[in-house]
């Protein structure tokens, strides 16, 4: 049974509520099973804490594809930007460089959370990743493997290829005119080597495929990790925004003293995906927030003004004193 959000609207004395469409049966079905887990057991007991990157926490990664022939993508979450520049490669039968893609959905997510966790666990910046593809994808929480153009196999590696190939940097500040200004550049991986046989998912590769972490940002998953519930990302998968949404909501309650309102206007520049109507754009962000409630049943509503927030316990219990 799943918990109903409601959009409570303030209209002088009274108070006028609206329920967002209901869970699809069998999302709520998964979202039920991991909520139980969950309320029996926290994450560190249970072995499922997590980490992710706090700046890819605070901006976002693109939710649907864009265009490969952009030179660049951005996202901006109030004076900061998260800007994206695809890695190239040589096409052999044009003998020309063409853009590999941007990091899209919920795969790159996924893969960061894996990466943020190995980190932190190992405290180390070349990673080994799984004696064949069919255990790393285990260890995603994808096991619906598939093959085929469309497959989840083939979408992992492209994922991987991606994100690792990408070039990043944290902006704030104006670029122009006065004010202040600081710019991060940074990269997932400076090595990589993939050498698994996407037509044998099952089998170990003669050697092992790893990723080597750019200083930069080991050293930031490190000093500043967000902690979340392997669980709950594992609940949400087939969403990038309530993944997303989920990894905000704890990061803001480590650190949130008062209740406070987020403005729908800022939200949509760090959750958006795109120029679009508000109103459509506050019920994908409701639906999403079902789902995110389900697992991590957070003090936040959605109001006329944005998402009220108060101060409530954080996904993974505060015991470490790193975090």
């Amino acid at each position: 049974m799943t918990k109903q959000l409601r959009t409570v609207e303030k209209q002088g004395p009274t108070t006028k509520e609206s329920p967002v469409t209901p869970i699809r049966p069998n999302v709520a079905a998964r979202l039920f099973e991991e909520a139980q887990a969950i309320e029996l057991e926290d994450a560190t007991r249970a072995g499922m804490t997590g980490f992710m990157g706090r700046a890819l926490v605070q901006a976002t990664l693109p939710y649907r594809e864009p265009d490969r022939d952009l030179p660049v993508w951005g996202r901006v979450a109030g004076n900061t930007s998260l800007i994206i520049k695809p890695g190239y490669y040589a096409n052999q039968k044009t003998n020309q460089l063409e853009s590999m893609g941007y990091p899209y959905g919920t795969i790159p997510r996924l893969l960061l959370a894996w990466i943020g966790t190995e980190a932190v666990r190992t405290r180390e910046k070349h990673l080994v990743l799984g004696k064949s593809l069919s255990e790393f994808m285990n260890g995603l929480g994808l096991t619906a493997q598939t093959g085929g153009k469309n497959g989840s196999i083939t979408r992992v590696r492209e994922m991987m290829k991606r994100l690792f190939a990408a070039d990043m940097a944290i902006v704030r500040g104006e670029g122009k005119g006065g004010g202040d200004f600081a710019s991060s550049k940074f990269s997932i991986a400076e090595e990589t080597a993939l050498w698994w046989d996407p037509q044998k998912p099952d089998q170990a590769g003669l050697w092992q495929s790893t990723v080597t972490l750019s200083d930069k940002f080991f050293n930031e998953i490190v000093s500043t990790p967000v902690p979340i519930d392997l669980r709950a990302l594992k609940a949400l998968r087939q969403s990038p925004m309530a993944i997303d949404l989920y990894c905000w909501l704890t990061y803001r309650n480590f650190s949130l003293r008062a209740p406070t309102t987020v403005p729908w206007e800022a939200l949509k520049l760090q959750f958006g995906s795109g120029a679009g109507a508000e109103k459509k754009f506050r019920e994908t962000v409701k639906r999403a927030l079902q789902q995110v409630m389900e697992v991590y049943p957070a003090a936040v509503t959605p109001t006329k003004g944005g998402l009220f927030l108060e101060p409530s316990k954080t996904s993974v219990p505060r015991l470490i004193k790193d975090w």
